[in-house]
C-alpha cells in the first residue's frame, strides 16, 4: 500500500485518507471528512465535515461534496455535479442536522447532474449528465432528464434465450423456458385465433405453476413511473399483461434479466426471492398479477440491500 498523494495546491485538513488516494490541486478537504482508498478526488473540489468517502470512488472536477453525504464504494461522480443537503435553505440559519443523500456502491453520475437532499441513488445505478434528480433511484435503474426518470436498467443479459423468446410469435400449444435468472421462467399460454375474437388460456398447476389465492391488476399507470421493486419470501406470482404492455425485471442477485409482456398470451413466473420491477407501461396497460398467498406485509422485502444480503446467506 501507498500513503495518500496530496497536492501541495490542495488544503487537506483531515487525517483520515485511505492508502493509495490521489488528491489534486485546489481540493479543500475539511478535518472530519473520511475518504477511503484509491480515491482520485480532481481538481477544484470542496470536501465538506461530515462525509464519508468509501473505496475506489473517482470524484471529477468541479465537486462539491456536502455534509450529509455518503458515497459508498466503486463510484464515479462526474465532473460538476451539484450535491444538496437542505430542501428549504436560508442564508445564516442551519438545520440542527443535515439530511443523508447516500450513493450506493457502484453507481455512477453523469456530469452536470443536480442530486435533492435525503435520496438514495441505489447500487449500479447510472443518473445521466444533466439529470435533475428529485426522487431516490432503485439499483441498477438508469435515470435521465429533468426530472429524471427512469428508462432502463444497467447489466441486462442482451440477446439471452428469454429475449429472444420475448420477440418470438407464439404457436397454440403453451410452452415455458427458463430466462436465466434463478427459477423465473416464461411462458406462452394457448392462443386461440377467431374471426370473432381471439381467446388465450392457462390451466392452474399445468401451465402456472401454482393454484392462487389472490389476484391483483395495476392500470392507469403513468408511463414514467416504476412499480414492484420487492421480492417476496415465500410467495409466487405470475403476471400477464392482458392490455398493452409492459416490461418486467427480474433480478435472483447474481444475474438480471428484462422481459417485454406484449401480449396476453405471454405471462412469466416469479418465484420467490426474486427481485421484480415493471415500468415502461404503455397508455392503455393492463398488469393481471396472481398471487400463490394472501397479502401479507411481513412477507414482502423492498430493500435491495437487504435482498441481496438474504441471498448470499
Amino acid at each position: 500500500m501507498t500513503p495518500p498523494m496530496i497536492h501541495p495546491l490542495a488544503d487537506v485538513q483531515s487525517k483520515s485518507i485511505g492508502d493509495g488516494t490521489t488528491i489534486w490541486q485546489f481540493v479543500v478537504v475539511l478535518p472530519r471528512a473520511t475518504i477511503g482508498r484509491d480515491v482520485n478526488i480532481c481538481s477544484h473540489c470542496f470536501i465538506e465535515n461530515d462525509v464519508v468517502i468509501g473505496d475506489r470512488v473517482t470524484i471529477k472536477n468541479g465537486v462539491q461534496v456536502w455534509d450529509g453525504l455518503r458515497i459508498g464504494d466503486d463510484v464515479f461522480v462526474g465532473p460538476n455535479v451539484t450535491f444538496t443537503n437542505d430542501k428549504f435553505p436560508r442564508s445564516k440559519q442551519h438545520p440542527e442536522r443535515f439530511l443523508e443523500t447516500r450513493i450506493d456502491d457502484g453507481a455512477s453520475i453523469g456530469g452536470g447532474a443536480v442530486i435533492l437532499p435525503g435520496l438514495t441513488v441505489g447500487k449500479g445505478a447510472m443518473v445521466g449528465a444533466g439529470a435533475v434528480v428529485t426522487q431516490s433511484v432503485p439499483p441498477y435503474a438508469i435515470a435521465v432528464g429533468s426530472p429524471a426518470r427512469i428508462i432502463g436498467y444497467v447489466e441486462n443479459r442482451k440477446g439471452s434465450p428469454a429475449a429472444a423468446e420475448s420477440r418470438a410469435t407464439f404457436s397454440q400449444e403453451p410452452a415455458s423456458t427458463r430466462v436465466g435468472v434463478g427459477e423465473v421462467t416464461l411462458h406462452r399460454l394457448r392462443l386461440v385465433p377467431d374471426m370473432r375474437g381471439d381467446l388465450t388460456a392457462g390451466e392452474f398447476l399445468r401451465e402456472i405453476p401454482f393454484t392462487p389465492k389472490r389476484y391483483f391488476a395495476v392500470f392507469n399507470v403513468p408511463s414514467v413511473k416504476t412499480r414492484g421493486q420487492h421480492a417476496h419470501r415465500r410467495c409466487h406470482q405470475f403476471l400477464l399483461c392482458v392490455t398493452g404492455s409492459c416490461a418486467v425485471v427480474v433480478d435472483d442477485g447474481r444475474n438480471r434479466e428484462e422481459i417485454l409482456l406484449d401480449s396476453p398470451d405471454k405471462g412469466i413466473h416469479l418465484p420467490p426471492m426474486v427481485w421484480g420491477i415493471q415500468y415502461k407501461y404503455s397508455a392503455d396497460a393492463v398488469l393481471l398479477v396472481f398471487a400463490s398467498d394472501y397479502y401479507d406485509p411481513s412477507d414482502y422485502i423492498r430493500d435491495y440491500a437487504e435482498f441481496t444480503a438474504l441471498v448470499r446467506s
